[in-house]
């Protein structure tokens, strides 16, 4: 919602400052197709060039993210928190066989089939299910698997800053292409330059609109979205961390309560649970589960 506010703002103050100081839209509105043209044009060209097909995707998929905003909500922390409880608490009680059901074939589990908005990421099933696999294989030293643990997060999120990172190059690059857009202007007024006076001044004015466009896309637009996107990526990766913090404090022998007390302390501010609201979501949870 801000973006969309922040995007309308944009225009209105540049060109509403413009058009009040007395500029002509005319200028601009007849050189902007051409502009554009070679400007976002070769912008998107070396974009495909720079950039795998997997980045490609995701960065156009990544344009709905950094409107929407992170996909993970407070009820869906909670959610993580109860089902990192339900585990961690079967496995404390009923040792590690009660579990192989669970993680083997979490998309039958009783246990995960409570959480589907978790369960639909593939990442933080697998994420779960892998360390406790490790721990049914013995592993449980809680340094060997928090560093084991640490290096698939590592992993995901380059991964997941991918598209980002890329937006962020296209920016870096915008205004230099603006400055070809408007050598190429400055090269076809010389060709013209026995024209009077008022078509020069047109024709030398529609090229310097190549080098405001590259600075306008750059830091009005793309700029800001890789921005904001790299925002949204950081703060999704908080939710699997929290994974990593309850598994590795139950490894060190904490009660499951415990556990994901320590977990609770990751969550996001604007999205923490308060300790009465974990609690009362604990409680819920059914005996039978």
């Amino acid at each position: 919602m801000f973006q969309i506010v922040g995007l309308v703002l944009l225009f209105g103050m540049v060109f509403g400052s413009y058009i009040l100081a007395g500029g002509k839209m005319g200028i601009i509105l007849h050189s902007l197709p051409y502009e554009l043209m070679a400007i976002l044009g070769s912008a998107v060209a070396a974009f495909l060039i720079a950039n795998s097909m997997g980045v490609i995707k995701a960065v156009l998929a990544g344009f709905g993210k950094a409107f929407a905003g992170p996909k993970w909500k407070a009820s869906d922390y909670r959610d993580l928190l109860s089902l990192l409880f339900l585990l961690t608490k079967t496995m404390k009680s009923k040792g590690v066989i009660a579990l192989e059901s669970h993680i083997e074939n979490p998309g039958e589990s009783t246990i995960f089939s409570r959480y589907p908005r978790i369960t639909k990421d593939h990442f933080a099933v697998d994420f779960i299910c892998d360390t406790l696999r490790m721990m049914t294989m013995n592993l449980e030293d809680p340094h060997q698997v928090e560093d084991a643990m640490e290096k698939q997060l590592e992993k995901h999120h380059h991964e997941a800053l991918g598209p980002a990172h890329a937006l962020q190059n296209m920016a870096d690059g915008l205004p230099a292409l603006g400055i070809v857009a408007a050598v190429l202007g400055v090269i076809k007024t010389m060709g013209s330059i026995t024209e009077p006076p008022e078509v020069l001044g047109g024709m030398i004015g529609g090229a310097l609109v190549g080098t405001f466009l590259g600075v306008f896309l750059a830091y009005g637009m793309v700029g800001p979205i890789a921005s904001r996107l790299n925002a949204v990526v950081e703060e999704e990766a908080s939710f699997y961390k929290i994974i990593q913090a309850v598994l590795v404090a139950h490894l060190h022998g904490n009660a499951a309560q415990i556990s994901v007390e320590i977990g609770r302390g990751n969550v996001p501010s604007d999205s923490q649970p308060s300790f009465l609201e974990l609690e009362e979501a604990l409680s819920a949870i059914p005996a039978e589960a």
